[in-house]
């Protein structure tokens, strides 16, 4: 793809040790991309490094909180790259990681490419970066795949690279999942159920620190829990539209729901509980999310009993 302009964006929410170690390799991996630092109201004083070290970095500030889908769609807005790449402050790119993930835009139907992350959690290094999905009893079954292929189920928040027009046609990020996690699943089923492509490039390397990011830093292992089920659930009811699907859904939730009782697996039910206060948020989403649906789920994704 010719004259490609590729914009980078780093949602950042208190991550000033974060920015001053990865930004630097940021830039040198990307010397001629438009790099955006999302800021999400910190109070450590990122802000004001990136001022004084990072002067040609452009900054947008969060006035209030805005989450993690928030906060991106925030940067993203100032993008002006054909490409939009996201990079979180734990992330660290390695040289030459652009060139393989942006050959892949030169195909229209490509709207979204994930890297391969060499994840650098607490047990050593996982590559990371293909996902693998089904759909099995009425729920959104994923799970890390094999990094040696190229089909993803979907592609990272933290490390990967939109069409900016395909990401403007659908909304971005959706601020349902806030404050954290399935954002970025909900909008890579979005691409696909919308009739474009997701593809993961193993030769796009990138480090993911995952035990400095935020989350980890800042959430109990409890909450973080507590909010994946509750999104979970805010997915399948957003995006399942397949009436066999949502009959399978409503056999098998109560028998979750009561197997969770039995093994006291209380952050489910309490998640569960969560969910069903945002059902009018939910029914929004859905409304705006189903005018760019062209694939069934079925076409979408395989179905399992």
């Amino acid at each position: 793809m010719k004259n490609i302009s590729l914009s980078i964006v780093i949602p950042n929410w208190n991550g000033k040790e974060l920015l001053e170690k990865n930004l630097p390799s940021i830039i040198d991996a990307a010397p001629s991309a438009q790099i955006i630092v999302a800021d999400d109201a910190s109070v450590d004083g990122s802000v004001p490094l990136l001022r004084e070290k990072f002067p040609d970095v452009l900054v947008v500030q969060n006035a209030v909180r805005q989450g993690f889908a928030g906060n991106v769609n925030s940067g993203v807005a100032q993008a002006t790259g054909d490409i939009v790449m996201l990079l979180n402050t734990d992330v660290r790119p390695e040289k030459g990681f652009l060139t393989p993930l942006l050959s892949h835009f030169s195909d229209p139907d490509v709207a979204a490419v994930g890297c391969l992350e060499k994840s650098h959690d607490a047990g050593g290094i996982v590559l990371r970066g293909r996902g693998v999905a089904r759909w099995t009893k009425g729920y959104f079954i994923h799970a890390k795949g094999d990094v040696n292929k190229q089909d993803t189920a979907w592609v990272s928040g933290g490390s990967a690279a939109y069409r900016r027009r395909v990401w403007q046609e659908l909304g971005g990020m959706d601020t349902l999942y806030n404050p954290f996690y399935w954002e970025d699943i909900d909008l890579s089923y979005q691409i696909l159920k919308a009739g474009y492509r997701i593809v993961f490039e193993k030769k796009s390397v990138v480090g993911h620190f995952h035990e400095e990011g935020k989350i980890k830093t800042s959430f109990s292992a409890d909450d973080v829990k507590r909010i994946v089920y509750r999104n979970q659930f805010l997915f399948l009811w957003k995006n399942m539209s397949d009436v066999s699907l949502w009959c399978a859904h409503c056999f098998w939730t109560p028998v979750r729901l009561v197997q969770a009782l039995f093994s006291g697996d209380f952050l489910m039910l309490a998640g569960y509980c969560l969910a069903l206060i945002k059902l009018p948020a939910v029914w929004s989403s859905r409304r705006k999310a189903s005018a760019h649906w062209r694939k069934t789920d079925a076409a979408t994704l395989r179905v399992t009993h």
